[in-house]
């Protein structure tokens, strides 16, 4: 009967010269795996964003998209259309992650369970989901408004409009573009009180 070796001396054994093909190798492969499942997450992500997937669902293309349409946001002279996920999704990566699984993942059981899936329930529930938004919005400081509305961009405006938008005006009271601007995109909610 042989011996068997202590245990601490095969644990320290040199290891076989093919372990330094495999280490390589495989980090390699790990690499192309974390690359490919990246790009995949940012294909899901960039597609889920797209107005035809938001309209895709019979409650936006009845309840919403319809009154959008007659918005400055979709049709206007200057021939530029916001997109849902232009005010819904925020432009930045890590933002936009949070918003698309913190926030997407509670709309999916509101669509499997039909919460919004008439007229009347979405009715019912408008005031409550415009609250929601807006308050995500005033949270941010308007984020996604930003992202197309910049200050420099407005300095083009009457002098009207430019003393309404002034910094110091809106630091003074503490203001955001959605506190002047509910309903720009969308028709107010019915209950809704100024």
């Amino acid at each position: 009967m042989s011996e068997q070796p202590p245990r601490k001396s095969r644990l320290w054994k040199k290891p076989n010269h093919w372990i330094w093909l495999g280490i390589p190798a495989g980090g390699f492969a790990m690499l192309l795996l974390g690359a490919i499942a990246l790009g995949g997450f940012n294909y899901v992500i960039h597609e889920t964003s797209s107005m035809e997937f938001c309209v895709s669902c019979h409650e936006m293309e009845t309840n919403i998209f319809q009154a959008y349409k007659e918005t400055p946001h979709y049709n206007n002279s200057s021939g530029i259309r916001t997109g849902c996920s232009d005010c819904h999704v925020p432009q930045a990566w890590g933002p936009k992650i949070l918003r698309k699984t913190h926030k997407g993942l509670v709309e999916i059981p509101a669509k499997i369970l039909g919460t919004i899936s008439t007229p009347e329930k979405f009715e019912a529930k408008r005031l409550e989901m415009a609250e929601r938004v807006w308050a995500d919005m005033e949270a941010t400081d308007s984020r996604e408004c930003r992202s197309c509305h910049s200050l420099e961009a407005m300095a083009n405006q009457d002098r009207r409009t430019a003393k309404k938008h002034s910094l110091e005006r809106k630091a003074d009271k503490n203001e955001t573009c959605i506190d002047c601007h509910k309903g720009i995109a969308h028709q107010l909610p019915n209950g809704y009180i100024p």
